[in-house]
């Protein structure tokens, strides 16, 4: 069942353009000179649910639009948008009960007041029963951790302790899609891998669909098994991971530490990367030489070391952003 549907939806925004010196700036004043920029261009794509994507692209690319588009806060000027059977443009407030946003750059909790206190606000807001609500909050808490900081004000918490708090807020009604924002940026490499886990586990036990941006591949590797890439406002790449980790990684990177400094036979598909002294790193293409024959060019009786990795994924992105600029 698709949760999320888009067919050829598109936003274009009318930016006043600005001319130089005096005269024109009387001119942009009285008779202001406007172009038309694409920010969303005839974007197409359906969303299962229970599903985990990561919708990424490079600033500019559409991504933020797309959401506002997909959570009613901006009209679309083309195509259709249907978010879980509502249109999210004409019933925006209905919708606002079935969804949850975190975004990890803009605070939703009022820091004055207690994890708990902003927990109450927020079941008031969607007419929850104090019952519920309590237990609610009881369930989150227990499942987030929040016991130890629940009554502290949020002004006084930690980045990570935030983003708990934030997830939680946007739980209280029991959304059937989270619209996650970048939401472990700025925190360090533990607190984002208890964040990572806990929206595994909501994923998990709560079947919550999980619409994801963020620039941290860490997210994106770690948390879904489907990515959209955008740019210039197109979709450019729609797969599931691993068939894009099998597509692209097709090259080996090759660390090696040599006993003494010793010249690498050349052959095709084979690149040198970097050597300093007897630490060489190699990158060999899989799909023009195997990695058993790229071992064989190397004599194993100066090798004390030998490290065999895919290509990062950052990098394959990054590869993808390229060609999909040449291709504009």
């Amino acid at each position: 069942m698709n949760v999320i549907e888009t067919e050829n939806l598109s936003k274009t925004f009318r930016v006043k353009q600005k001319e130089k010196g005096i005269a024109g700036s009387m001119r942009s004043i009285f008779h202001p000179q406007t172009q038309e920029i694409p920010a969303v261009n005839h974007i197409s794509f359906q969303v299962e649910e229970g599903e985990m994507l990561a919708f990424i692209g490079p600033n500019g690319a559409g991504k933020s639009t797309t959401i506002k588009m997909l959570t009613g806060i901006l009209y679309p000027d083309g195509g259709r948008a249907e978010v879980l059977g509502l249109d999210p443009s004409r019933k925006r407030k209905q919708l606002a009960y079935k969804i949850g946003t975190v975004f990890g750059q803009k605070e939703q909790l009022w820091t004055h007041l207690t994890p708990y206190d902003n927990f109450r606000f927020f079941s008031a807001v969607y007419d929850l029963p104090d019952r519920e609500a309590e237990a609610r909050i009881q369930e989150l808490s227990d499942t987030f951790e929040l016991s130890g900081f629940i009554n502290t004000p949020v002004r006084n918490l930690s980045l990570g302790q935030r983003i708990r708090c934030e997830i939680v807020a946007s739980l209280i009604h029991r959304p059937r899609i989270l619209f996650l924002d970048e939401p472990t940026i700025g925190l360090d490499p533990v607190v984002k891998e208890n964040i990572r886990s806990l929206i595994r586990q909501m994923n998990r036990e709560l079947h919550t669909t999980i619409f994801l941006t963020s620039h941290d591949i860490g997210d994106i590797e770690k948390l879904c098994k489907r990515i959209i890439i955008v740019n210039n406002g197109q979709i450019v790449l729609d797969d599931s991971m691993s068939h894009l980790k099998y597509h692209y990684l097709n090259r080996k990177i090759l660390e090696i530490k040599q006993q003494e400094e010793t010249p690498l036979p050349s052959a095709e598909g084979i690149t040198v990367l970097k050597q300093n002294g007897s630490h060489i790193k190699l990158e060999v293409d899989t799909g023009i030489i195997r990695i058993n024959d790229a071992l064989r060019l190397i004599n194993a009786e100066h090798v004390e070391d030998i490290t065999i990795s895919n290509v990062p994924l950052e990098n394959i992105i990054t590869e993808i952003y390229k060609t999909a600029d040449v291709g504009a």
